[in-house]
């Protein structure tokens, strides 16, 4: 059973910081792409920002400069330290991988539970 926990999120104050954390853990053959989405109330879940397994990252127009994801590979993990945090930036963001489980050949989707961010004075 392949899992992606999330842990980082919580209430910060505008311009300040938080880091996500997710860790993919069970039987997992091989990892391609990770990434994180949020989705705000009433709004569609976005893509934040992502980084396939060849090291190259994709960020959304409105976190480039501010928002900075990195991947472990021998850790299964991927993070997204956030700083100069705005009130619309306030969501509950999800992790999303790209994972072949053990004894499969395919890739599939796989997301976390969601940890909720408030930026809020």
């Amino acid at each position: 059973q392949v899992q992606l926990v999330e842990s980082g999120g919580g209430l910060v104050q505008p311009g300040g910081s938080l880091r996500l954390s997710c860790a993919a853990s069970g039987r997992i053959r091989s990892i391609s792409a990770m990434g994180w989405y949020r989705q705000a109330p009433g709004k569609q879940r976005e893509l934040v920002a992502a980084v396939p397994n060849d090291d190259r990252t994709n960020y959304a127009d409105s976190v480039e400069g501010r928002f900075t994801i990195s991947r472990d590979e021998a850790k299964s993990t991927v993070y997204l330290q956030m700083n100069t945090l705005r009130p619309e930036d306030t969501a509950v963001y999800y992790c999303h991988a790209r994972i072949m489980p053990g004894g499969s050949l395919s890739f599939y989707d796989y997301w976390g539970q969601g940890t909720q961010v408030t930026v809020s004075s």
